[in-house]
């Protein structure tokens, strides 16, 4: 077993609630946590073998440019589209909303959704 891991994914999209971030956007980061099956890569070391960083950042990009007023919604969709993934196990995936435009000092906004796959839980 093994986590896959890739953090901050920066990606500027239109998610939010307020009518303006519909119009100009904003900046997120996303974080994805994949726990794949290791050991036929560790034996191969075949990209095909594994789950491709490269594929989880196309679904990050392709997923956050699909508006949604909230950031639930595209975190969703990432770990939805992630978890069939040949070898995945299980799906966490954080999406943090950069500067959102609010009145309000704050270290961090994020949700976080995760997923596991159900014909592994028997």
């Amino acid at each position: 077993m093994g986590l896959i891991t890739v953090e901050g994914i920066r990606v500027f999209a239109h998610h939010g609630h307020l009518p303006e971030e519909a119009v100009l956007g904003g900046h997120f980061i996303v974080n994805v946590w994949v726990t794949a099956d290791t050991a036929e890569v560790e034996k191969t070391d075949d990209l095909n073998d594994t789950v491709d960083y490269v594929k989880i950042i196309e679904i990050v990009k392709e997923q956050m440019a699909v508006r949604a007023d909230m950031i639930e919604v595209p975190a969703k969709r990432i770990v939805d589209t992630i978890l069939p993934l040949h070898k995945v196990q299980k799906v966490k995936v954080e999406v943090q909303k950069i500067a959102p435009p609010i009145d309000a000092a704050f270290e961090k906004i994020s949700v976080t959704i995760k997923a596991e796959r159900k014909d592994l839980q028997e």
